[in-house]
C-alpha cells in the first residue's frame, strides 16, 4: 500500500446505528396500518415511496417521514385519520432525537488513525440531521474536514478531493456501502474498505462485486482498519 495521505470514513451504519432506527420505525408504521391491508403489502409501499422521492427530497429522516404520509394517504385513500398523520410525524422526531451508539471498535479506531493520517468525513443526509449527529457521537473533533452530500459516485468523489487537493492514489474510503463507499472511489482511483453492517438498505443493495484491484479490502470490522492503514 501507498502511503495515504487521508482516511474518509461514512457514517450511517459505518460509525454508528443508523438503519436499525428505519426498519424500527417502518414496523411502527406497519402496525399503524394493519387495518389497511397484509404489513409486507405496506413495508413494499413504503419502500417503493421512498426510492420515487429520492429525487424530491433526498436522503434522511425528513424525506422518510414525508414517504410514510404520502404512502398512508395512498394506501388508505386519503381517509387516513389526522391523529395518524401527527404519529407518523411524531416517529420522525423519535429518530432525529434518538442516542447516537456508536459501533463496536469505532472510538478506538478513530482515534488511533487521527493520530497519524488526516481524517473525513464523507455522507449522504441531511445536513442539519447529519451535523446533529456528528456533535452527539463526539467523534467531531477527530475529522479535519466533513462532507455532507447528496449523492456518492465518481464525480462527488471527484470534486471532494479536488477541492481538498488530495490525490485519489492517496485516499482511503471506509464504509458499509459497497455502492456508495466502495465502488466511487475504486473507480477515480483511490483505496476503500467494505466493512458490512447487519441490515442493507435496499437502495444501497448491489449484486456481487467482483474487483481484481489490490485496492479494495473486505474488513470484518471497522477495528481492522488500525492494522490495515498502520502497515
Amino acid at each position: 500500500m501507498v502511503d495515504i495521505d487521508v482516511v474518509g470514513f461514512d457514517a450511517d451504519d459505518t460509525l454508528w446505528h443508523n438503519e436499525n432506527l428505519f426498519s424500527l420505525t417502518q414496523e411502527s408504521f406497519r402496525q399503524l396500518l394493519a387495518e389497511y391491508g397484509p404489513t409486507e403489502d405496506i413495508a413494499t409501499r413504503l419502500t417503493q415511496t421512498e426510492l420515487n422521492n429520492l429525487k424530491h427530497f433526498g436522503y434522511g429522516v425528513k424525506g422518510f417521514t414525508l414517504s410514510m404520509i404520502e404512502t398512508a394517504l395512498e394506501l388508505t385513500d386519503n381517509r387516513i385519520d389526522a391523529k395518524q398523520i401527527k404519529r407518523m410525524i411524531e416517529l420522525g422526531k423519535e429518530m432525529l432525537s434518538a442516542p447516537v451508539e456508536l459501533l463496536d471498535h469505532v472510538e478506538k479506531t478513530i482515534t488511533t488513525l487521527a493520530l497519524k493520517h488526516r481524517l473525513m468525513l464523507v455522507t449522504k443526509g441531511d445536513l442539519f440531521d447529519q451535523e446533529s449527529k456528528l456533535a452527539r457521537s463526539g467523534l467531531g473533533p477527530f475529522f479535519s474536514g466533513v462532507e455532507i452530500v447528496s449523492e456518492k459516485n465518481p464525480a462527488t468523489y471527484t470534486a471532494i478531493l479536488k477541492r481538498n487537493g488530495i490525490a485519489p492514489e492517496r485516499f482511503f474510503m471506509v464504509g458499509n456501502s459497497m455502492k456508495s463507499d466502495v465502488i466511487p472511489v475504486l473507480d477515480i482511483g483511490g483505496w476503500a474498505a467494505h466493512v458490512p453492517y447487519r441490515i442493507t438498505w435496499v437502495h444501497e443493495q448491489v449484486s456481487d462485486y467482483e474487483n481484481e484491484t489490490h485496492r479494495f479490502f473486505k474488513l470484518q470490522n471497522i477495528g481492522e482498519c488500525i492494522d490495515l492503514l498502520g502497515s
